[in-house]
């Protein structure tokens, strides 16, 4: 298309002139300059994305919390943070582009960029660190993976690479790379990634704060290419991933960061003489009041470095569980372990009953243990094991009972049986009759 003669064209959007360092694009009734179509891709862009992840219903915190609390018991305060972190990641996902939308051709945007705030869960073993989330992933309508830090090294050395996380996310989203951009990351065991300290200077932590470095440009936001069926990436076909709208999750036990929380709180005085004051026990401190003074120093005393830390502006925690707390999650919830085996037993056509002073020894064994709720499964299958492994021939068994035993120093659990004449005969005559039909048909020919 050749221009008239003196006639200088111009953009048809901002009404820039062409000139040698600013070329246009002529089409049949118009021009248009780069910058005008980088912005409208831009839009276009955001459009799509919109529409593609703006399906799922938004989830108030309240409905959040609510559903968790059918399923944990306790941790407010961590279902609380979660569930404002879930419906702001909800809310960001619906309003997301809307700042693109909001640009005008001369770059001016009234629009306001969302950022998410990542976080970090701490608290003991057993708590109900990875049952809350693996709760959470129900309720959530937006790709959700669940990754252990334990099994990831540092880019080129054996074992699983950061951005393996990133493909089961992709998997996660069924190929869907616009959806995989605002899915949810949960990484357990983060604190096994704590620098090393010691004289071993010249040893690369690979599976440590290797690892810490490699998650940092991922967390922040970065674009990764994945490649698009999950292989390697030589010779198929590759996906961009943008990881700025995913939201990230980590939790650890942090085993000994309660010390440093008391030893920050409680310094020692380490004067000496006849003059020097007397330091008595305090007793054991209680950890969640000591969990809820955690600052981000007690992190970086513990070996997390400080460019992570920063990338996670929110730490909750998660206290310890008392012997009414595991009480109630024998009880209480709706996949509760008393349920299960109850259940499990239903199956069987044999009823399972637990006396309260047998649920409470169990509790109580519990804390005793320090395996907080994850000590509670081993103890039922312990106690119940002789009696399912006889419950499918112990004929007529009827009625099983836990319950507690006291003697003179000691409590023991036992379960009771219970038989049922009638159920036991009709047992009987179900496997004669089953006898008969096995039974082959001979015919004799002379």
């Amino acid at each position: 298309m050749s221009e008239p003669k003196g006639l200088v064209p111009v953009c048809s959007f901002c009404g820039a002139e062409k000139s040698p360092e600013l070329p246009l694009i002529a089409g049949n009734n118009g021009h248009i300059c780069q910058q005008c179509v980088t912005l409208a891709f831009q839009v276009i862009s955001s459009w799509g994305s919109k529409k593609s992840v703006d399906t799922p219903e938004l989830k108030t915190p309240v409905a959040i919390k609510d559903f968790l609390d059918q399923y944990i018991i306790g941790q407010d305060q961590a279902k609380r943070t979660l569930s404002v972190a879930v419906y702001n990641h909800y809310l960001r996902l619906r309003m997301q582009g809307q700042s693109t939308q909001d640009m005008t051709l001369d770059g001016a945007g009234s629009g306001v960029d969302f950022e998410k705030s990542n976080i970090i869960m701490v608290g003991p073993s057993g708590s109900g660190k990875t049952l809350l989330v693996k709760t959470l992933a129900k309720i959530i309508g937006v790709p959700f993976v669940v990754g252990d830090a334990t099994t990831l090294t540092q880019a080129g050395y054996v074992g699983e690479d950061v951005d393996s996380i990133l493909k089961r996310l992709l998997e996660a989203a069924e190929g869907n790379v616009d959806q995989a951009k605002w899915g949810i990351v949960y990484i357990d065991e983060i604190d096994k990634l704590a620098k090393r300290g010691g004289g071993n200077a010249g040893v690369r932590d690979v599976s440590g704060e290797g690892v810490q470095q490699a998650l940092l440009k991922m967390v922040e936001g970065s674009e990764f290419r994945l490649a698009k069926n999950g292989g390697r990436r030589e010779g198929g076909e590759e996906v961009v991933l943008d990881t700025t709208n995913i939201l990230f999750i980590v939790g650890g036990a942090f085993p000994g960061l309660t010390d440093m929380v008391s030893a920050r709180l409680h310094p020692r005085k380490t004067s000496i003489g006849f003059k020097a004051p007397v330091v008595h026990d305090k007793g054991e401190e209680n950890i969640s009041k000591l969990l809820e003074a955690l600052q981000p120093d007690d992190l970086l005393q513990f070996g997390l470095i400080p460019e992570f830390i920063g990338r996670f502006p929110v730490i909750t925690f998660l206290q310890d569980l008392d012997v009414e707390a595991l009480k109630k999650i024998l009880t209480e919830p709706r996949n509760a372990l008393t349920k299960q085996y109850q259940q499990l037993f239903e199956f069987q056509k044999v009823h399972l009953n637990f006396e309260d002073d047998a649920l409470t020894h169990i509790a109580e064994q519990a804390v005793k243990r320090g395996t907080g709720a994850r000590g509670l499964r081993a103890m039922m299958e312990s106690l119940l094991m002789p009696v399912m492994f006889d419950l499918p021939t112990d004929t007529g068994l009827d009625t099983c009972d836990v319950v507690l035993e006291k003697a003179e120093e000691s409590e023991t659990l036992k379960v009771n049986k219970a038989y049922d004449e009638d159920k036991a005969a009709a047992v009987v005559e179900e496997v004669k009759d089953e006898k008969k039909e096995e039974r082959p048909n001979l015919t004799v020919t002379v």
